[in-house]
């Protein structure tokens, strides 16, 4: 797998343009009011890492990287830029104290209504510029989560990729440019999804994000 780092930040005309992915199972309602970062997204010239099947992608939203926004709901925006299919057996939302790794919440996450969806990115209803690429990302916009952000906390979330071969096509979106205050790591074989309220995480995130550009509050 590839590690090349990358972030930025997100601006709303960049947003405007580029947001269009839905799961195929549930077609989510675009945001109805203007979306507003959360923390500092991605933005400018991205990379690609390669190859997901099997791992647990654990993507840090640091408590000391929010903007003082209060919102009741967090979204999630995941980029794509290879891959015909990506497969999720599970996705959650951990939340800890600052600078720790023992989990004090665990939030569900879903894409239409699931925690374990299978994006078809070759849908032009999804992906509607095909193909995919550096140049020409997919963003998939996740379902609101139900959880207000706070700067005494940190959170992870967690993406575990099924293991086969859809997912080990799929392609990151990563950043060329390190701006974001967004995070990753990532660990093969594992599925880190179902830990417990008491349990820890078995590291930090200290690579550029992959696949998360933004965490806004629609």
């Amino acid at each position: 797998m590839n590690t090349v780092h990358k972030i930025a930040t997100l601006t709303l005309t960049l947003f405007a343009i580029t947001v269009s992915g839905f799961s195929q199972k549930s077609h989510t309602p675009k945001p109805d009011a203007d979306p507003q970062n959360l923390v500092r997204g991605v933005s400018g010239p991205v990379g690609s890492d390669t190859s997901w099947a099997n791992f647990s992608l654990l993507n840090l939203i640091p408590g000391s990287g929010l903007f003082p926004i209060t919102s009741n709901t967090t979204v999630f925006y995941f980029g794509f830029t290879a891959g015909t299919e990506a497969d999720i057996t599970n996705m959650v939302l951990y939340t800890t104290a600052r600078g720790s790794l023992k989990v004090t919440a665990v939030t569900p996450v879903k894409l239409g209504g699931l925690s374990n969806p299978s994006i078809i990115l070759t849908n032009t209803s999804v992906c509607p510029t095909q193909p995919l690429s550096t140049t020409n990302p997919c963003i998939v916009r996740f379902d609101p989560t139900s959880i207000t952000l706070s700067p005494a906390n940190d959170y992870y979330l967690i993406v575990f990729f099924t293991n086969n071969a859809n997912n080990s096509t799929l392609g990151a979106v990563q950043p060329r440019v390190l701006q974001s205050t967004l995070t990753s790591t990532f660990f093969g074989g594992q599925d880190l999804t179902h830990l417990t309220v008491g349990q820890s995480l078995p590291g930090g995130a200290d690579r550029a994000t992959n696949f998360l550009m933004y965490v806004m509050t629609n």
